[in-house]
């Protein structure tokens, strides 16, 4: 068990707003939104990463830029390309979606070259990787295989899911990616976390990031809890 307190918890929220309808006010109540709990990062769509990262300027919260989003239908060339070009525009943390037919194609040395190149485009940026396995698609083997590569080629990240598919985050599977990547990689839960429950049960299966649109609600039933044992800390 280990004791949070509330910062402690906003700080493994991603706060999210990937809607392709999202405006300008929507991204700068986003991120006034981020500055006001001190979340980690606000997840956006790359091409709003200037926006967002002048909206955070002078903070320690971080722009995270979903690159091929949703679909990962996209060739390794645009991945990489699009990365550098996020990066160039103020993001600081990259969360990119595999290719799903490469996967199905069991074309291995596709995919572990496409994870290489974007983790290595953030190395050399000096910014966290994230990568976006997309679960409800894959079966045991795959995700199992899929840790592997990512054992081998170390994303800071691994992560369940878009959030913008069939299904999202499950218990089962992250503790599977807990089970079968290195300790050195760190699980990334996202899609369909909204309550303060399902939250704490992700932390507690070995979530080490949460990515969501619910983090305030969320926060605040937190906090009212702490409140009510008269704590300043959970345990989980």
């Amino acid at each position: 068990m280990k004791r949070y307190t509330i910062d402690d918890f906003c700080r493994l929220i991603d706060h999210t707003n990937l809607r392709p309808d999202a405006t300008h006010e929507d991204l700068k109540k986003l991120c006034d939104e981020a500055k006001q709990y001190h979340f980690k990062m606000v997840a956006i769509n790359s091409a709003q990463s200037k926006f967002c990262s002048e909206q955070l300027k002078g903070t320690d919260i971080d722009t995270g830029a979903a690159i091929s989003f949703p679909l990962g239908q996209t060739s390794i060339v645009t991945k990489v390309f699009e990365t550098k070009d996020a990066l160039a525009n103020g993001a600081n943390e990259i969360d990119y979606v595999v290719n799903l037919t490469e996967v199905k194609a069991a074309n291995w040395n596709y995919v572990k070259d496409e994870m290489r190149q974007i983790v290595d485009a953030c190395n050399e940026a000096q910014v966290p990787s994230k990568v976006i396995f997309e679960n409800c698609f894959l079966s045991q083997g795959e995700k199992i295989k899929l840790c592997e590569i990512a054992s081998e080629v170390k994303p800071t990240f691994i992560k369940t899911s878009t959030g913008f598919a069939k299904g999202g985050a499950t218990l089962e599977d992250v503790r599977l990616m807990r089970k079968y990547a290195d300790p050195a990689v760190r699980i990334k839960a996202a899609g369909g976390i909204r309550t303060a429950d399902a939250f704490l049960d992700f932390v507690h299966a070995g979530a080490e990031r949460i990515g969501c649109s619910k983090g305030i609600p969320i926060i605040e039933e937190l906090h009212r809890r702490m409140e009510a044992k008269g704590v300043d800390y959970l345990e989980v």
